[in-house]
C-alpha cells in the first residue's frame, strides 16, 4: 500500500533454498518490524552471511540456492489461481500481485527446494507448529501467568494447527484459570483458537480420540461451554457467506472424583507386553490411555476385591458380598448410599 500511494513498483527478490533456520523463520508470525533474518542467526549462533541483489535495493542471504529478483507492480492485478492451500480446500481463482522478473541469480548447481503446503500435516504446518505451541505456552504461563497448565497442542491433520487448540492442565488448576487459559489462546492471534478445548494432564491431547473421550464423559454442556461472537474467519476457503465468525470455548477438564480407566493396572499391561515380545509377535504400537489408573473414587475394599482375583482367592470377594446382602431398594443402587462406613 505504501508503494501504491508513492506511485511506484515494489521490489521483491524470491528466495529458494537457504539455511533451515532462515526457511524456519520465514512463515512464523513475527512482529511486523523485526528483522527476521536477526532471528534466524541468533537460532544457528551467528549471523546469516546476506549479499545485495543485483538489480533492485534488498539484501538476501548470500548461500541461497535461487534468488528471483523483480517488481511488483502496486496497482494492476492479474487472476492466480486455484490451487491447492494449507487449509486443506482449493483456493479458488483470485486477484492479486504479479511481478516482473528482473533477474535470476543461482548456484552454479543450484538445488530446487520446495515445501508441501495443502492439506495438514505437511511441510507448511510442521514448520509452524514448531514455533506456535511453544510461543502460546509462553504467552499462557509467562505473560498471563495462567496456572497449572502443562501443554498446548495445535491440532494439525486438516485442520492446520491455527482453528483446533489444546490446553493440557494439571489436576489441582482452580477452574477459574482453566477459564484463563481457554480465553488467552483464543485471543492470542487473530487466526488461531476458533475452538480451545481444556483437558487434564491424564488425556494426550495429540491423540484426538482421547479429547473426544473427555468431552464425552468430563464436559457438561450446560455448564463448561462459551460461544463467543465475532471473530475474524482467518485462514480458510472463501466461498459461502462472509458473516463473522464465533469462538468456542470448552473445559473437558476433571472437576471431580471419577472411577478409575477400566483397562489392567500398568504393571501388568508392562508384563503383558513382555511376553508378546517375547514370542516375536508383530510389533505393538500403543496409544494411549494404554493402561488403567486412578481418577480418585476408588476404595481399598476395591483394591482388595481385585488383588484376591488376580492371585486366584475370588471366592472371598464372593463370601464378602454374600454377607452385605440387603433388601428395601432398586437394583443398581450404589452401595456407598446405603453403606454409609
Amino acid at each position: 500500500m505504501k508503494y501504491q500511494k508513492m506511485g511506484k513498483p515494489m521490489p521483491c527478490a524470491i528466495v529458494i533454498g537457504c539455511a533451515p533456520a532462515v526457511i524456519f523463520t520465514g512463515p512464523q508470525k513475527l512482529p511486523i518490524d523485526q528483522d527476521e533474518l536477526g532471528v534466524a542467526g541468533g537460532l544457528i549462533g551467528e549471523p546469516i552471511r546476506i549479499v545485495k541483489c543485483k538489480t533492485i535495493d534488498l539484501e538476501v542471504p548470500a548461500d541461497a540456492e535461487i534468488v528471483i529478483e523483480g517488481l511488483i507492480d502496486p496497482v494492476l492485478l492479474e487472476p492466480e489461481g486455484p490451487f491447492g492451500e494449507s487449509h486443506g480446500h482449493v483456493a479458488l481463482e483470485d486477484f492479486n500481485m504479479s511481478m516482473q522478473v528482473t533477474a535470476i541469480t543461482r548456484k552454479r548447481k543450484p538445488v530446487l527446494v520446495s515445501i508441501v503446503s495443502q492439506v495438514t500435516p505437511s511441510e507448511s504446518s510442521v514448520l509452524k507448529r514448531v514455533a506456535y505451541e511453544p510461543l502460546f505456552l509462553n504467552h499462557l504461563k509467562k505473560v498471563l501467568n495462567v496456572k497449572g497448565l502443562r501443554r498446548v497442542v495445535m491440532h494439525e491433520p486438516l485442520t492446520n494447527i491455527r482453528k483446533v487448540i489444546f490446553l493440557e492442565f494439571d489436576r489441582s488448576a482452580p477452574q477459574s484459570e482453566v477459564w484463563r487459559g481457554l480465553q488467552g489462546a483464543a485471543t492470542l492471534q487473530a487466526q488461531c483458537g476458533k475452538i480451545v478445548i481444556a483437558v487434564s494432564d491424564d488425556i494426550d491431547s495429540r491423540n484426538a480420540d482421547a479429547v473426544f473421550w473427555s468431552l464425552a464423559y468430563r464436559a457438561n454442556m450446560i455448564d463448561d461451554v462459551h460461544v463467543t461472537p465475532y471473530r475474524s474467519g482467518g485462514h480458510g476457503p472463501k466461498s459461502g457467506s462472509k458473516s463473522a465468525e464465533g469462538t468456542l470455548l470448552i473445559d473437558a477438564t476433571l472437576k471431580a472424583p471419577m472411577p478409575p480407566l477400566a483397562l489392567p493396572a500398568e504393571p501388568y499391561m508392562v508384563r503383558a507386553r513382555q511376553i508378546w515380545e517375547d514370542l516375536q509377535l508383530p510389533r505393538l504400537t500403543p496409544q494411549p490411555p494404554w493402561h488403567g489408573y486412578s481418577l480418585g473414587d476408588w476404595t481399598d475394599r476395591w483394591t482388595q476385591f481385585a488383588d484376591d482375583a488376580v492371585n486366584g482367592d475370588w471366592r472371598k470377594t464372593g463370601e464378602n458380598t454374600l454377607a452385605r446382602r440387603k433388601g428395601g431398594m432398586k437394583p443398581e443402587t450404589p452401595t456407598r448410599d446405603i453403606e454409609k462406613d
